[in-house]
């Protein structure tokens, strides 16, 4: 009797679980079996850092703090902000900010740090600085510390001497992209009107579309269990996100899991089926169907949110 009511228990946890997270592994398992390259574990190993310099502390497990003026800012795990500096050099990376240099702006030490939610895990790396010691580089950039960076969120050190810049998550200097013109933006540009239905090709038959009749894609590296983007960075240049779009203005969309993405940048992004969904900015005009197959990892949508493979 009591294995019997501890196997009870034990399902009606389960069916809590898998009600509370809602999206589920899916069952779109042909076309979504691929891994994403470089995939790692979020989880940050906690390897002391034997390898930190005077005054140099570990960044442990990496975030992306929404900054208002900034945007995505990629900070340590106290929040606070890292930077990087013009007069280093990322290929071969090379820390140029030594002595009281370094007093300003303190070195990041390498060691546990490990890939904020979103982010690629390959671009973390190690150099070995002048006296031995080893900073942390974020895409080959080394990364420090401001010192009057008091608190989580205080990001004083961007712009200081033309040199400094905070990071975005993609390595890069952090800046906020321009706001799209109120009601949409010209076709290719990534603005999209929200709302979504179904077209159909030739080629493809009924495949998604936004309010502007613009091909709606897929990314083979994003999971729907857990629901994730693996597109960041320069990807989002080409690909913008669909914002989020009523169930009322998705005329012919299934509406199972049909939930909206927080993305780690702040953004939210709709989702059909769970999976993450774009636009291209090479289709340029309704009906382009320019980013079907594009690397073998992008393709447009069917209504259930399955990908179109088809050529």
């Amino acid at each position: 009797m009591g294995m019997k009511r501890a196997t009870t228990l034990a399902a009606v946890a389960m069916a809590v679980v898998l009600a509370a997270t809602a999206c589920g592994p899916s069952q779109d398992k042909a076309a979504d079996n691929t891994q994403p390259a470089g995939a790692a574990s979020s989880q940050g190993s906690q390897a002391p850092a034997a390898d930190a310099g005077p005054g140099a502390q570990p960044a442990g497990q990496l975030a992306v703090a929404a900054d208002e003026k900034l945007g995505p800012v990629l900070t340590d795990s106290a929040g606070l902000t890292l930077y990087r500096f013009d007069n280093d050099t990322a290929e071969p990376p090379k820390s140029n900010c030594d002595g009281d240099c370094a007093k300003t702006w303190p070195v990041v030490a390498a060691g546990d740090a490990t890939a904020s939610a979103g982010m690629d895990p390959a671009l973390l790396g190690e150099v070995v600085r002048s006296d031995g010691t080893k900073q942390l580089t974020v895409a080959g950039w080394p990364a420090y510390r401001f010192a009057k960076d008091t608190k989580a969120g205080d990001v004083n050190g961007q712009g200081v001497g033309g040199v400094w810049f905070a990071f975005a998550p993609d390595g890069k200097k952090a800046a906020k992209a321009a706001a799209a013109p109120a009601g949409g933006g010209a076709a290719g540009t990534g603005a999209t009107d929200a709302a979504l239905s179904v077209a159909k090709d030739p080629e493809l038959g009924e495949h998604i579309v936004d309010g502007k009749g613009m091909t709606v894609y897929r990314f083979k590296p994003d999971t729907a269990w857990p629901m994730v983007s693996k597109c960041v960075g320069d990807c989002l240049a080409k690909w913008p996100v669909v914002p989020p779009v009523d169930k009322a203005d998705a005329k012919g969309i299934t509406e199972r899991n049909y939930l909206v993405l927080d993305r780690p940048d702040g953004a939210k992004q709709q989702t059909v089926d769970c999976w993450p969904v774009y636009t291209f900015t090479g289709d340029k005009k309704p009906g382009d169907t320019n980013g079907q197959g594009v690397g073998g990892t992008w393709y447009a949508v069917a209504p259930d949110g399955k990908l179109i493979t088809v050529q």
